[in-house]
């Protein structure tokens, strides 16, 4: 028995069983065969043919039933994926990589030949390196349109991650726990007042019922949802992984036309543009909150310095690059 694992990160993800010969892929998507996660796991699947790999997929549109397989060894949930590699895991930092641009060029660094040592922990690789886009602030009300506006409301935030509820604790929020399968739903009945969220869940979770006439998202990114394939790297044939990483890094061009195809498909009514010196503000307080962490060891220090290095050959004249405690 053949046992493969491989992650789509946060909204497209995972996983792995089966034969000898043929190698089972079971790819979360939100909207099923049809999603722009499984075609692109139909075009990986291809591709992997001439790398020695056999692959079969299935979609899951469950992240519970995702998880379930989990469970029992069948799956691993790219929502989880820091677990697998705390460096690459930190690129979803607060703050890290906020616009897409800057990602790609990360993505496209880390993808090298030069930095696979980095891609394996034990029997682990990163086999690709991607992002389904910036997550945004959706809020109920749009007059929640600063930091200090913020206190006191109910914010949603994913139980396996445990930067996310230090960050709303930091801002005097409430840290509400929620999962793929219920954040949707809390946000949409105002059990929420705001969920951090990418485009890409915005008709699938039907946000727009939570934002109704009142709600706004927030046009801010606060860092961008990783995409990781994951593989058990002694299951695949050698070089498998660098072959894997070298075409996922090619794709990623598609990947912010995606995106950028979500964004415009949203009805301008509920995007709102926040002040410039707002945005500042969000800035300075994502790099005390990402420092903090980093310290209390949920990030990773390297990760964070080479993302600072990136953020500042894209934009030397931010603040923080004339600084040096990051």
């Amino acid at each position: 028995m053949k046992t493969i694992k491989i992650i789509f990160g946060a909204m497209a993800c995972c996983i792995s069983v089966a034969g000898q010969a043929k190698q089972t892929v079971c790819v979360f998507d939100p909207i099923g065969k049809a999603g722009d996660a499984f075609a692109l796991a139909k075009d990986y699947a291809i591709e992997a043919k001439k790398w020695g790999a056999d692959i079969e997929l299935r979609a899951y549109v469950d992240e519970r039933i995702a998880a379930d397989d989990l469970k029992v060894g069948k799956c691993d949930s790219g929502l989880r994926g820091r677990q697998f590699n705390k460096y690459t895991g930190s690129l979803d930092a607060i703050g890290a990589l906020t616009d897409m641009k800057t990602a790609i060029t990360a993505y496209q660094l880390l993808s090298r030949p030069q930095a696979a040592s980095t891609m394996i922990n034990g029997n682990y690789e990163i086999a690709g390196l991607g992002t389904i886009g910036p997550a945004y602030l959706f809020v109920t009300d749009k007059n929640i349109n600063t930091l200090a506006k913020a206190a006191g409301k109910k914010i949603g935030v994913f139980k396996y991650d445990e930067a996310q509820p230090k960050l709303v604790q930091y801002i005097g929020a409430q840290a509400v726990s929620v999962d793929v399968t219920n954040a949707g739903a809390k946000f949409n009945n105002h059990e929420l007042d705001i969920i951090p969220a990418p485009i890409v869940a915005f008709k699938p979770l039907e946000l727009y019922k939570g934002l109704g006439e009142k709600g706004a998202i927030i046009k801010f990114p606060l860092t961008q949802i990783s995409a990781n394939f994951i593989i058990r790297k002694d299951k695949f044939p050698e070089g498998f992984g660098q072959k894997s990483r070298t075409w996922v890094s090619s794709q990623l061009s598609r990947t912010f036309a995606i995106v950028n195809r979500y964004e415009k498909d949203v009805p301008s009514k509920y995007w709102m543009i926040i002040p410039a010196q707002e945005q500042l503000t969000y800035m300075k307080m994502m790099r005390e909150a990402r420092i903090q962490l980093t310290k209390a060891g949920v990030y990773d220090p390297k990760m964070m310095n080479l993302l600072k290095k990136v953020r500042c050959k894209q934009n030397p004249s931010n603040f923080e690059c004339a600084l040096n405690d990051e």
